[in-house]
């Protein structure tokens, strides 16, 4: 048996040999055809080939180049070192447009948070973008970051936005004359920053006048209107990108964080390391500060924000004063945006501001504003929201008066109020925690509404300043659920009509019916402090 084994085994090696030399037979054959084929190319005559030429010929600069050149010289490089100890904190959302430093890729700019890659509208500024590294202090070193600025003053004064210098140990200004070279520039200080708005003031000093910019009339742009950013996007100084106004009057923050920043949106590119830098238009001056963008993959995606000129010019002008701060009027009550058309109708008003807390001691509540009063005038002029009510008090110097109209109870009353400092009178707000009593479920809610409620606690509602019913349960794609409650929520009214025990909220919702507006007012018990909420439909 074993001669009739390695019989078959010396054939197969014999196949096995036979068929490797077939393939480099046709391997080599097919080389001498290439090296035939490269051979008969190489003694092609080309004799009659004619010799390119570079034509020189005159093309008519157009708009953007006459402003990259008249704007450029004032457009301004910074950078910025943070000690490990003063690393940045974070704020979710939309990604700030400062730059990491390229040597260090352990930092992304100072603005570290959660990320939701699948809903980008989630972050806001500063959140950590999927495919950017993460932050760390680089082992103990230097973190550094990269934006951009303008300057306003032959003095050596500089816009740039807040969170690029924000904490940073030092900041150095390089200018588009400065030399190539690895010095990171001029030293800076900083003579003012407003959060609000996310913007800085910043200076370097100068022995001779320094090229500037001019501002113009960021209200006067119109969605359509070409514009040009300039800045040094990935620390590639001076580089200019063009697109349109996108649209105007841009919140990507809502709530409270974001009643200063109403932004113009732009498709032109605004990648890292453009904060700061100036959005133009076709006159060459400045409409905007390039500030934020929308993005799902942390570069540019045709979305981006910029802070309007207006704006800037009144925060400039304050932080160049003495106080260097922003002073922004306030009467001390707060408010919620976007309540739906069913609460209008049932509380019997087509515009202006529902009042959802009054901040105790405040100039409202010295005034004589309660909880539920509905302001529809300031000075005679009608209000048409929450922002144009911000708008016109913040605009106005604590110790002024203003005439506020309002509705209660269905009565047009009037009161004069004396215009406080924002930020001192909503300096302490404080946060009591929310506590739980005995459940009774079942009831007209459930039925129709989809919620198991009960009465709150004594101590529950010495701490809201309020009675209700509180939120046990929420049925999925329920009337109630549709409407965002939740369970921890406590209902005060419904319709108007006090809801201080299960039996009276019972009894209100008992006389629902499909088709009926239903507007709840609701109180968060962990944040009491935020007053009270309108939450409205039609069932």
């Amino acid at each position: 048996m074993k001669w009739l084994f390695d019989r078959l085994r010396s054939r197969r090696l014999t196949s096995a040999f036979l068929m490797l030399a077939t393939i480099s037979v046709v391997i080599v054959a097919g080389s001498f055809a290439a090296h035939g084929v490269r051979g008969q190319e190489s003694q092609n005559d080309s004799s009659d080939a004619t010799p390119l030429k570079i034509v020189h010929s005159t093309i008519p600069p157009n708009d953007f180049v006459r402003i990259a050149k008249a704007v450029g010289p004032a457009v301004v490089n910074i950078n910025t070192q943070t000690l490990p100890k003063q690393a940045n904190g974070g704020r979710r959302g939309f990604h700030l447009r400062s730059q990491p430093d390229q040597q260090n890729p352990g930092d992304n700019g100072g603005d570290q948070g959660d990320n939701t890659p699948q809903n980008p509208f989630s972050w806001f500024f500063g959140g950590q973008i999927p495919g950017m590294p993460d932050q760390g202090d680089n082992g103990g070193g230097v973190q550094e970051s990269l934006g951009s600025g303008f300057i306003v003053d032959p003095k050596g004064y500089i816009i740039t936005n807040d969170h690029v210098v924000d904490k940073a140990d030092k900041i150095y200004v390089k200018l588009s004359t400065d030399p190539d070279t690895e010095d990171l520039g001029r030293p800076a200080r900083v003579i003012g920053v407003d959060k609000a708005t996310d913007l800085a003031v910043i200076k370097i000093d100068t022995d001779k006048p320094l090229p500037t910019v001019k501002m113009g009339d960021s209200d006067a742009a119109q969605v359509g209107d070409w514009v040009e950013a300039i800045g040094s996007p990935f620390a590639l100084a001076q580089t200019v990108t063009a697109g349109i106004i996108s649209a105007k009057n841009r919140t990507i923050e809502p709530g409270v964080k974001g009643q200063f920043q109403h932004f113009l949106q732009t498709d032109a590119a605004i990648n890292p390391g453009n904060s700061g830098g100036p959005l133009l238009n076709m006159n060459g001056e400045v409409i905007g500060v390039n500030t934020a963008i929308y993005t799902q993959s942390a570069g540019y995606e045709g979305i981006g924000f910029a802070m309007p000129s207006n704006t800037v010019v009144a925060v400039y002008n304050d932080l160049i004063g003495p106080t260097h701060k922003v002073t922004r009027g306030s009467i001390g009550i707060q408010f919620r945006e976007g309540v739906s058309a069913s609460v209008n109708r049932i509380y019997g008003f087509k515009s202006g501001v529902i009042v959802s807390a009054v901040e105790q001691g405040g100039p409202a509540d010295k005034a004589g504003l309660k909880e539920g009063d509905i302001i529809t005038t300031v000075d005679g002029r009608a209000i048409k929201d929450g922002d144009d009510l911000v708008n016109e008090i913040a605009n106005r110097k604590p110790g002024s008066t203003a005439r506020l109209g309002f509705i209660r109870n269905g009565q047009h009353m009037d009161t004069t109020v004396t215009i406080g400092d924002r930020d001192k009178v909503f300096a302490d707000l404080n946060n009591p925690q929310p506590q739980t009593g005995e459940q009774t479920p079942g009831g007209a809610g459930q039925a129709k509404l989809g919620v198991m409620v009960h009465a709150i606690t004594p101590s529950m509602a010495a701490k809201i300043h309020s009675s209700g019913v509180i939120i046990d349960s929420v049925r999925t794609g329920s009337f109630a659920d549709l409407q965002g409650l939740g369970p921890g929520l406590v209902i005060t009214r419904v319709n108007r009509q006090p809801t201080a025990t299960k039996e009276q909220f019972d009894a209100v919702v008992s006389k629902l019916k499909t088709g009926d507006d239903v507007v709840f007012e609701v109180i968060d018990p962990q944040h009491p402090e935020m007053g009270i909420n309108y939450i409205g439909g039609t069932l």
